[in-house]
């Protein structure tokens, strides 16, 4: 009965169930794959892989990267003598560069099913016949961007083995346990480094184990500041880790704060340090305070908050009254309101205010004038129209007016405000 009804085809036509068959094409359509015409250098023959092919308009199917990577990985362990663990890690992590590869090869439209033999075919014949420039995978593999990659190319040296010390220096770092896709980042800022001769980097590691460094400490600092592993050690850093032993900082606290994406100038971390030991912080003082703001320390002074702090120590503001604001309201330490307070200086000293008196003021209103930009002292006199002397009494009496006379925020005509009298009434229509 079954087979009667499946013979029946009024049954297979009114029984709207039951899928349609499905396609068969008579031909399997597949990929041509052809090692197309190569640009080379003239004297060398090194290929100079396309940037211009369709592949780069499409999505290059995931099986085909793969065998494009076992293809390179291949070449580079058996055809360059790499160590398996090298030529493996850098075939997977030069993206670009194997796409660029890919590129040279790449003939074909539509999608349609890709015949993997004939890729790993394709770029073999193309290796065999035309030798890549090494450093272009090498550099990618270590961090070092595309974009940035014509800028690190060595000329006229294609070949990783003929720059010895570039390899075995990359070695030492590998096996000291720095992130090979982290190296880029010591080669762009210290390039010295890879010209060492053999053994020089391995014992400079060892020079600052012998401080006390840890390895990981080490290998972060070497990443965050590659300028350490150029020159003499005994220099700003050791003076500066010597210091933060003194005040009871930790060194593993320090580089727990440091991002691998930022270099850091330690000369900038001894300057903020020597400047608060010279207007009077104490070291317990000078603890709590980088602990609180540890960008303080890492960053260090910027030039306006410098010079509002050798300022305010010569005018006589007391150093425990600057450490309390600084650890209650830390935004002072910020440029911008450093500048708001130096404009704050700048203008009770035109109108002849004495030191103390200025001092006085700072202590008691530094919170508030530094969240206030202010125009210059001239200015200030200018659109007031008033003597600096009434000027001076007017804020004695009322430092806060300081803010409603000069602040820039909001420009006043002078009809806004009047003084009648020295020490008369004052009225300031605001």
């Amino acid at each position: 009965m079954i087979l009667h009804l499946s013979q029946n085809r009024s049954f297979l036509f009114v029984n709207p169930k039951l899928p349609p068959p499905p396609f068969q094409p008579q031909t399997r359509l597949r990929f041509s794959f052809k090692a197309r015409t190569f640009r080379v250098f003239n004297s060398t023959h090194i290929a100079t892989l396309n940037n211009f092919s369709p592949v780069e308009s499409k999505r290059v199917p995931r099986h085909v990267k793969i065998e494009a990577q076992r293809v390179l990985m291949d070449y580079l362990h058996s055809t360059r003598g790499y160590s398996f663990l090298d030529a493996e890690y850098i075939s997977k992590n030069c993206p670009n560069f194997v796409k660029s590869l890919i590129a040279n090869i790449f003939v074909g439209g539509n999608d349609v099913d890709v015949d993997v033999d004939g890729v790993a075919h394709s770029l073999r014949k193309f290796l065999r016949y035309n030798p890549i420039n090494e450093f272009e995978p090498f550099f990618e593999s270590i961090g070092i961007s595309p974009s940035e990659l014509q800028d690190f190319l060595p000329s006229g040296m294609f070949f990783l083995a003929d720059n010895s010390a570039l390899v075995d220096n990359f070695h030492v770092l590998c096996n000291y346990g720095v992130p090979r896709n982290r190296i880029g980042e010591i080669y762009k800022e210290a390039k010295e480094v890879f010209g060492y001769p053999k053994g020089f980097l391995l014992e400079k590691f060892r020079e600052y184990e012998e401080l006390g460094l840890s390895k990981s400490f080490i290998i972060k600092l070497g990443v965050c500041c590659p300028s350490i592993l150029v020159g003499d050690h005994h220099g700003e850093f050791v003076v500066v880790l010597d210091w933060l032993k003194r005040i009871g900082i930790e060194d593993d606290w320090i580089v727990s704060y440091m991002s691998c994406s930022r270099t850091y100038s330690w000369k900038k971390m001894l300057d903020a340090i020597q400047l608060l030991d010279e207007v009077g912080y104490s070291e317990e003082q000078m603890h709590n305070l980088f602990k609180a703001n540890p960008k303080l320390l890492l960053e260090g002074f910027g030039k306006k908050l410098r010079m509002f702090l050798v300022r305010s120590h010569k005018l006589g503001v007391k150093v425990n009254v600057m450490y309390s604001y600084f650890m209650e309201y830390p935004h002072i330490l910020l440029n911008k309101c450093a500048k708001n307070l130096l404009r704050v200086i700048d203008i009770l000293c035109a109108i002849g205010m004495e030191t103390d008196e200025i001092a006085q003021i700072l202590s008691n209103y530094m919170h508030l004038f530094s969240t206030h930009s202010f125009k210059g002292p001239r200015t200030v006199i200018s659109e007031l129209k008033v003597e600096k002397a009434e000027l001076l009494q007017v804020i004695k009496d009322d430092p806060l007016k300081l803010i409603s006379m000069a602040s820039s925020s909001k420009k006043k005509s002078p009809k806004q405000i009047s003084v009648y009298g020295l020490f008369g009434r004052s009225r300031f229509g605001l």
